[in-house]
């Protein structure tokens, strides 16, 4: 009795210094989370934020204010992500953080979700080897290991303030609330079936009523597991309490992750990959994330090209790098998974020569249809949401993170407040059958107990002359690292500056299925021609919702927040 009261009086002092530290959140206060406002764009000399929601921005901002550096703000972030941003902010997901600190160097952590010790390469199939797509995206069974709170202790030895204040502010805005915005209003609204079929105990994201913008979301389970998670650290996450009451739903809904899962995951460190375009190093991250390859692949095959005399939006430019995506994610289907179990050949994907090899049979005239491109030869030897920091001292942090579908497996861990990822989905469930986003693979993002299934997330940093130039990244499934190679070339070969990076319509084209998704913006006259040239588009609403931040010549950060969400920049 006597050690559960000192263990009591503990928790209750670190709140309490905790919210001693953070005098400036509150209603009327630096951070109101109660009347707020998107930013768009700024100017800042000191630093720079962009993230996918106005109060995550300005808590990163008003934490470096304290002290805390890129790293401090990073962490900070994903914490209140996770209250603000449930749809894709997250404890019971996913990612990858790539950073440079201010000696120079790259941080590659690797907190992807892992298959749990019972999953079986034919999970998902029926006893016919039908596909069983309904088990892989929604319910229990489709969750894989969370890796988010793994990564946040992975980040903190970067960091300069404790974990007990970067964690405050979620806390606080879990336990008092928010003002939900228009966009989670209708998202709360049109997802209540499914939240009604996919959970087994109430949770804060249902009400009976609609709910409207404005309304202020409370969510006491999820405040008292951040306190676990403050006061016992990584532990406070993979045991006790709350993996207790995550296996427990698990079980509840026919799910195969144990307490051992749990226990003993673990986030990664790896190595960054780095590659020049046009005199600039480009830093990206290497597999379990197919990202960090595909988009220096695609800067590789189209550098040989005038890419500035073609221009912005022109029917040269695109059938280029349509034709140069469609050659990577061919690529990406045979040979990318998680490099602990299977042999990717990273470097022989991205050789000059085997790029130059890849764009022979390129024609300027007219498309390649994906049926006659096959995967290069090789001898044998996203619902997801991205952040932007830089900060004065020199660090840069790219990190993207993710639950997978929108509000992932659409099941909250009963009596800890917190959305599952739906991430199994993202291995191959059998050869050639497209999961969520028509991605297709094989044996190499074949599920297997322990395994990180393939991403397309492509955090990225660029430097010029060696310093620090521009972070970026977007949420998007498989249009990530095609949107992350539109905004380097809009900047590099366009001239754009960030806000035009981030804003001006995008393109994708993956090799199956054989189809280019195109963004509302580009003209009839180009549409025609794309068709004529043999594409066959597919107009969409919307394609990732990016986060850029660039250095501009007099030092100062030019950042700038998607117009396509409630994306907002924030900085001094």
């Amino acid at each position: 009795m006597k050690n559960k009261l000192i263990i009591l009086v503990a928790a209750s002092f670190i709140h309490t210094i905790g919210l001693a530290q953070l005098q400036w959140l509150g209603s009327g206060k630096k951070v109101d989370p109660f009347h707020y406002s998107q930013k768009k764009e700024g100017s800042f000399s000191m630093m720079a934020i962009a993230s996918a929601h106005p109060l995550a921005s300005s808590v990163g901002a008003e934490i470096m204010k304290e002290g805390g550096n890129a790293f401090d703000a990073a962490i900070a972030v994903q914490l209140v992500l996770a209250v603000v941003y449930p749809d894709a902010g997250n404890l019971g997901g996913g990612g990858f953080l790539l950073g440079r600190n201010k000696s120079g160097d790259i941080i590659a952590i690797d907190f992807r979700e892992s298959a749990p010790g019972l999953a079986t390469k034919d999970m998902y199939l029926d006893k016919n080897g039908a596909p069983q797509h309904e088990l892989s995206v929604n319910g229990h069974l489709s969750v894989g290991i969370p890796g988010t709170v793994a990564g946040l202790f992975k980040t903190l030895p970067y960091a300069k303030l404790s974990f007990e204040k970067l964690i405050e502010p979620a806390i606080e805005l879990a336990e008092k609330g928010f003002a939900i915005t228009e966009i989670q209003a209708k998202d709360f609204n049109e997802l209540k079936p499914e939240f009604l079929k996919y959970n087994t105990q109430p949770i804060a994201f249902i009400k009976n009523t609609d709910w409207k913008a404005g309304d202020i979301l409370v969510q006491p389970e999820l405040a008292e597991t951040l306190k676990r998670i403050q006061l016992y650290g990584p532990k406070g996450f993979y045991e006790g309490k709350t993996a207790e009451l995550l296996v427990a739903e698990i079980n509840r809904g026919n799910g195969i992750i144990s307490l051992t899962d749990l226990k003993n995951y673990e986030a990664k460190m790896r190595v960054a990959i780095s590659s020049k375009y046009r005199g600039y190093t480009v830093l990206g991250f290497p597999p379990p994330s197919s990202g960090g390859i595909i988009v220096s692949q695609l800067l590789t095959m189209v550098e040989p090209y005038p890419l500035k005399k073609y221009g912005y939006g022109t029917i040269q430019s695109m059938h280029l790098m349509i034709e140069a995506e469609r050659r990577a994610f061919a690529d990406r289907a045979k040979y990318m998974g998680d490099p602990d179990f299977w042999k990717v050949p990273q470097k022989t994907l991205l050789s000059n020569a085997y790029l130059t090899n890849r764009m022979k049979d390129f024609d300027p005239l007219k498309a390649s249809p994906s049926k006659n491109i096959q995967p290069g030869e090789i001898p044998e030897s996203d619902q997801t949401t991205h952040i932007s920091i830089m900060d004065a001292e020199g660090n840069m942090v790219s990190i993207t993170t993710t639950l997978n579908n929108r509000y992932g497996s659409k099941t909250v861990v009963g009596g800890a407040g917190f959305f599952l990822n739906d991430e199994m989905d993202d291995f191959s469930m059998k050869p050639g059958v497209p999961n969520l986003y028509g991605a297709v693979g094989g044996a190499a993002n074949a599920i297997a107990p322990g395994k990180r299934m393939l991403s397309s997330m492509a955090p990225t940093l660029i430097l010029k002359n060696g310093n620090p130039f521009c972070v970026l990244g977007t949420p998007g499934g498989t249009t990530i690292p095609t949107s992350v190679f539109q905004m380097i070339v809009d900047m590099v070969d366009f001239g754009m500056n960030a806000t035009d990076a981030v804003n001006k319509p995008k393109f994708h084209h993956q090799w199956l299925p054989d189809e280019v998704k195109i963004e509302k913006g580009f003209s009839v006259e180009i549409e025609q021609g794309l068709e004529n040239m043999g594409y066959k588009l597919r107009l969409v609403g919307g394609i990732g919702r990016s986060e850029l931040i660039k250095i501009l010549p007099d030092g100062k950060f030019e950042v700038a927040a998607d117009r396509r969400g409630d994306d907002s920049v924030a900085g001094y």
